[in-house]
């Protein structure tokens, strides 16, 4: 599957950045001294849909079938990093979730 790497900056509403390569994503954020959250996020494949048929997440409750659950849907088991001033966070470079 293929996938790419977002960054959303602390405070931003919207994306900052999408891209191929971890290292281009950690270039930009260290260049500019950005802190916020880079995510892995699958490609052609809603993270909603993609938790499900990785058996990450499983919908019990109506509301998790309803849009407004889906639309705000994110899941913690993605591999993400957080970033502070360019750098990672307390020395975090690790997979979460």
């Amino acid at each position: 599957m293929k996938e790419v790497w977002v960054f959303h900056g602390t405070g931003g509403r919207m994306t900052s950045g999408i891209f191929t390569f971890r290292e281009e994503a950690e270039e930009f954020i260290a260049n500019y001294r950005l802190s916020g959250t880079l995510t892995k996020y699958p490609v052609g494949i809603s993270v909603y849909d993609w938790a499900i048929e990785e058996k990450r997440f499983e919908p019990h409750k109506p509301e998790q079938f309803e849009p407004g659950f889906i639309q705000r849907f994110t899941a913690a088991k993605q591999e993400h990093y957080h970033y502070e001033s360019g750098k990672p966070s307390s020395g975090e470079d690790s997979e979460l979730g």
